[in-house]
């Protein structure tokens, strides 16, 4: 066995007291790592094991505004056997006249392909939509008759067409792929949608048909053979792509929940550089042994080495048993519960990427003390001087290579190496700026200390020392709270804009299919409910149409060329209107709206994003696909479309010239309180049936819930950050103790009281926490401003209470660490404390 190994073996037989700061912090990041990665493998294996379910077969065909023809049937019933359903939305009406909207869903008998429909009240789905005395059986959601006031049995109608509640509806298998709904859900049968004119042609409906393939068809020559066979615009999906919207969210969900742990390794890095200080400075009698004795310097890297590099691997073997054994108990508790199906159990690459990231953290900030060490001569060993400059040398180098591996390995596993590249190089800029302003805070202390006396003087004097707290811990303690801070300050936000915001600026009620030859009628009945004729800033209506931009300047749209940002207009069809005169919040960015009466060629006014990705100027033309027929219009007005606010949010108006002799329905948005909310739904139930009313209200509130939730698990990894900060303070404290107990022992000596020595060392570690926390919510506004107000287009709003909260919380904790480091620096007395050296 190598000398170097059997000196480092012998070392580690005296426990690994010096260095529990050190296994602490890396168990705590690599466990955030791995249990944000096996977390979202779990749900991926989960997704992946019921995709047909989730997807209702191998392949789904879908069309919008119309229905599968003839043809398109015979060709898709060859691939497989094939479950047709319908679905739109509707009013339902209960006896006692209350109201909602519903999403209305009609299957054949053959739904569903694979997976089971969940139900209680009813023995079968079949027994469920049995169609009886005219009247239609329905699976309805607790909700729907929660909100009507029903009971399993009783009737109700879904726009005109008679139903009765026979069962109520827990869940569908398909459910995940068909994304987010206004209403409670109502499952029957496609004839109800027919019998009530819900599938007539131009209306907003949607049909698909799923296939579970015959085994001789593989899923690439289907979906070909599916292509060739369709006549008109669909949409196809395969089990490989169950549920993208989810897949996209438990992506990004993974990448930032693992990017706070890696940030909690890098915050923790400073508990591991001031470990192996610590314990290499209490090496220096052997280390100066060594060396007088003629050991070589390679004999004393070998020896620490060995030493740091088993230890963390113990690090980041426990983060790695936290990491996996967290979503395990995540999963037996909320199983149940989980929107998502889920395979709970131990993923490999998930903890081969966190221990990756644990072991490149440990060598990036544990070799630069040993560099030191092992450079420093015999004669400053002895003398106690371990402050010598780094110099360039193996332990520098591969540190440099580690943290660089440290960059290029989060790159690498993002799900956009872009987005990542930006956020370490912000941890990085964070860091260097926490750094910089604790060595400005030593400085200031220092240049104050005299102008102070008794125990603030002793806490100037301790922040300007050599082994300040502030340059050790601040920085940890600083990207902790930023973090946090980041979290708190965009939840706040963006909250603020759901539940107060969007509220105030927002339309309360979406009102659609309304008939174009009842207009009139309609905005009549609306001021006879309000008792007034609501203003513009009030009520607007206007009518819709969907269409598709198809050629831009007269060339056909090359997608491939289009920016990111605004190339949603040109993937899909894409609401329109028809608007005369210019409406309130038009948000011109170029341009002029045009006459009233305007009589001429089409005009349009285009949305900014839309028009920047396919650098559409004023005075360009643009060709639209519309209602069976292709319009060029020129490109009058470009403007800035608030899709969130009052106002004609289209990415498209032309001028009613341009639809002449169309008869299109209209949709409206009115402002209202929720007693006006109630009164007008009750009231169109009466003489607009077919109209559809949309609380915009509750679905911020949902969003709000929603959003919290989702919240409450990133400010749960943020929080562990700061405990990574926390145990960076308490390594330095630690590291500091024999020092601490010879410098209470010398001030006790010269008269100085317990109460002093006390409130020396809490102002001091207390000023070290509020510096570090002014600094962290600093860095933290400055994160998440962008984020609110460029990300998601949000007010930008602050969280006072917060703020405060957490300022208060890093100054309280880090003057509770002064406080247990003064408990146990006076714990000794002092003649022994200074006999010890």
């Amino acid at each position: 066995m190598p000398l170097w190994l059997r000196f480092a073996g012998r070392e580690l037989r005296s426990g690994v007291k010096g260095f529990r700061i050190f296994l602490a912090c890396l168990a705590l990041g690599v466990m955030a790592i791995a249990a944000a990665g096996s977390t979202a493998e779990a749900f991926r294996h989960g997704l992946a094991s019921q995709a047909r379910e989730i997807l209702g077969g191998d392949l789904v065909m879908g069309v919008n505004q119309r229905r599968l023809q003839p043809a398109e049937r015979q060709a898709l019933e060859r691939l497989g056997r094939v479950a047709y359903a319908a679905a739109s939305q509707a009013m339902a009406e209960a006896p006692n006249g209350e109201r909602r909207l519903i999403e209305l869903r009609g299957v054949d008998a053959a739904y569903p392909l694979t997976g089971t429909v969940e139900l209680r009240g009813a023995p079968s789905l079949a027994a469920a939509l049995t169609h009886e005395d005219g009247v239609w059986g329905a699976a309805v959601e607790q909700a729907l008759l929660d909100r009507l006031g029903l009971k399993l049995g009783d009737r109700f109608l879904a726009g005109n067409v008679p139903m009765r509640a026979t069962a109520v509806l827990l869940d569908e298998p398909d459910q995940l792929s068909r994304g987010f709904s206004l209403g409670p859900r109502v499952l029957t049968r496609v004839g109800a949608l027919e019998q009530g004119g819900f599938l007539q042609p131009g209306l907003p409906f949607g049909e698909a048909a799923r296939i579970a393939l015959y085994p001789h068809y593989d899923l690439e020559s289907a979906k070909a053979q599916a292509r060739r066979d369709m006549k008109g615009p669909f949409r196809l999906r395969d089990r490989n792509d169950a549920a993208p919207g989810v897949s996209r969210l438990i992506d990004r969900l993974e990448y930032f929940l693992g990017f706070i742990g890696l940030a909690s390794l890098v915050a923790g890095g400073l508990g591991v550089y001031g470990a192996v200080s610590a314990y290499v400075d209490g090496r220096r009698p052997a280390i100066a042994t060594l060396k007088a004795l003629g050991a070589e310097s390679g004999l004393v890297r070998g020896t620490y080495l060995a030493q740091i590099g088993v230890l963390a691997a113990v690090g980041v073997a426990l983060g790695l048993v936290a990491g996996a054994a967290a979503p395990l108990a995540l999963g037996a508790m909320i199983k149940d519960e989980l929107p998502v199906p889920a395979l709970f159990a131990v993923y490999p690459w998930p903890l081969a990427k966190a221990a990756a990231f644990g072991l490149l953290s440990a060598a990036a900030f544990s070799l630069a003390p040993l560099a030191r060490a092992r450079a420093t001569p015999p004669a400053s060993l002895f003398r106690s001087d371990l402050a010598g400059r780094l110099s360039l040398g193996p332990e520098t180098i591969a540190a440099a290579l580690a943290a660089a591996g440290l960059a290029g390995l989060a790159v690498w596993t993002a799900p956009t190496p872009v987005m990542a590249a930006v956020m370490i190089a912000g941890v990085a800029v964070a860091f260097a700026l926490l750094w910089a302003f604790g060595w400005g805070a030593a400085w200031l202390a220092g240049r104050f200390r005299g102008a102070t006396r008794g125990p603030l003087r002793i806490a100037l004097a301790n922040l300007a020392g050599p082994r300040s707290a502030a340059r050790t811990a601040a920085p940890a303690i600083g990207l902790g709270v930023a973090l946090l801070a980041a979290v708190v300050l965009i939840q706040s936000s963006l909250l603020r804009q759901i539940a107060v915001t969007a509220p105030q600026t927002a339309p309360a009620m979406v009102f659609t299919e309304i008939p174009a030859d009842r207009t009139a009628a309609f905005d009549a009945e609306i001021a006879r409910v309000l008792g007034y004729a609501p203003s513009p800033d009030r009520y607007l209506r206007a009518p819709l149409l969907t269409g598709r931009i198809v050629a831009v300047r007269g060339q056909k749209v090359d997608r491939d060329r289009l920016g990111a940002e605004g190339r949603w207009a040109y993937d899909n069809d894409i609401s329109f209107s028809a608007i005369g005169p210019e409406p309130p919040n038009a948000g011109i960015v170029a341009g002029r709206w045009w006459p009233a009466d305007y009589a001429g060629p089409p005009l349009v006014a285009f949305s900014e994003d839309p028009a920047k990705a396919a650098h559409v100027k004023l005075g360009d033309t643009l060709t639209i696909s519309l209602l069976g027929r292709e319009i060029t219009a020129r490109v009058a007005v470009i403007r800035r479309v608030d899709f969130g606010g009052f106002g004609a949010s289209f990415p498209v108006v032309l001028t009613p010239s341009a639809i002449e002799g169309a008869n299109p329905r209209h949709v409206a948005i009115a402002k209202a309180s929720r007693a006006e909310e109630q009164a007008i739904t009750r009231a169109l139930g009466r003489d607009f049936p077919e109209v559809n009313v949309i609380s915009v209200r509750e679905q911020l509130e949902a969003a709000s819930e929603l959003f919290d939730r989702v919240a409450l698990a990133v400010r749960g990894a943020a929080a562990v950050a700061l405990l990574a900060a926390l145990l960076v303070l308490a390594g330095a404290i630690a590291a500091r103790a024999q020092e601490r107990t010879r410098e209470a022992a010398t001030l006790k000596v010269l008269g100085a009281s317990r109460a002093q020595v006390l409130a020396a060392y809490v102002i001091e570690y207390g000023l070290v926490g509020a510096i570090a926390g002014a600094a962290g919510v600093g860095l933290g506004c400055a994160a998440a401003w962008p984020v609110v107000v460029k990300v998601f287009e949000a007010h930008w709003s602050i969280d006072w209470g917060g703020v405060a909260l957490l300022l208060g919380g890093a100054a309280g904790l880090a003057a509770v660490g002064g406080l247990a480091a003064s408990f146990h620096a006076l714990s000794r007395r002092p003649a022994p404390a200074l006999r010890a050296d």
